[in-house]
């Protein structure tokens, strides 16, 4: 049995993206045809090589110190140990304030545009998804405009720290018009994205975690998890969500249980996102003052 490879290592620093396209060159030779490659972004206060926030030691890593109840493995849970699909892990400088981190997911996302030309390059047959969380979703939007058409494949946005205009204006160019973008947004997130919306956009600005609703173009979709109607239709697709467990929770897009294996079939293609159920999102603040909750799942 093939041995797992742990992520292809890739960081934003001073001197631009680093990464070891010789070891990226090898793994993507030894993948099979039409499995995944796949870019990990994470988010908020994360940096690379500092010592308890290094994000390849914590979700971007096959093995994380599971000290920190937040510390999941996002390759291992995604299938991509290098034999089923291939995991890039994007690091990036997230720390310092939220404002400084919020200009530098810019340049993230430039360094994300980066690599999917590199991926092409080495194998023109491969198109580059990626998974972003918080300020990762920045990042993965911010790659659209400075990337080819076609280099980016799908785009999972998981709580998502950005605004609709700039989503909108993404999806507008050759990259973002030839993607699919799946934006992954639950009541629990309510008040991260009131923060982000008047602490980066003085309220001026609304966020991707309500949804870009009517005037979505057909290449993105929104799918809502905290929505009973919204479980219910993935339920009947084969994929139950249990109800969130509280009211705020800026990470259950990736700690509720069934998540991951939703999000490993939308990138091997076995759950085509136009089936995602649609349905419009229960009203903002709903969950916070909802008067009870459903029973909490169990750990993951």
């Amino acid at each position: 049995m093939p041995q797992a490879l742990p992520p292809i290592r890739a960081d934003l620093g001073p001197k631009g993206l680093t990464i070891d396209a010789a070891a990226l060159s090898r793994a993507l030779a030894a993948l099979p045809q039409g499995a995944p490659v796949v870019a990990l972004v994470h988010g908020f206060s994360f940096a690379p090589g500092l010592p308890g926030v290094c994000p390849h030691s914590h979700i971007l890593s096959l093995d994380p110190d599971l000290r920190d109840g937040k510390a999941i493995s996002w390759p291992r849970h995604l299938a991509l140990d290098g034999v089923r699909g291939l995991a890039i892990g994007l690091g990036w400088n997230a720390r310092g304030t939220l404002w400084q981190a919020h200009g530098r997911a810019l340049g993230a996302g430039a360094a994300l545009a980066e690599l999917a030309a590199l991926v092409r390059r080495i194998d023109p047959r491969r198109r580059l998804d990626v998974v972003g969380h918080s300020l990762g979703a920045r990042v993965a939007l911010a790659a659209l405009p400075r990337a080819a058409a076609g280099d980016l494949r799908r785009l999972i946005l998981l709580a998502g720290a950005e605004a609709r205009s700039t989503a909108r204006a993404a999806l507008d160019s050759p990259a973002g018009r030839a993607a699919q973008v799946v934006n992954v947004s639950t009541r629990e997130n309510d008040l991260f994205d009131a923060l982000y919306e008047w602490l980066i956009h003085a309220g001026c600005r609304t966020s991707i975690g309500q949804g870009l609703g009517v005037r979505a173009p057909e290449n993105w979709r929104d799918l809502w998890i905290d929505h009973a109607a919204g479980r219910a239709g993935l339920a009947r697709l084969g994929y139950p969500l249990p109800a969130p467990p509280g009211r705020i929770s800026h990470w259950s897009p990736y700690l509720r249980p069934g998540l991951f294996a939703l999000y490993r079939a939308l990138i091997d293609g076995s759950l085509p996102a136009a089936t995602l159920p649609r349905h419009r999102p229960a009203r903002r603040w709903s969950l916070l003052v909802a008067p009870r909750l459903a029973a909490p799942f169990p750990p993951a």
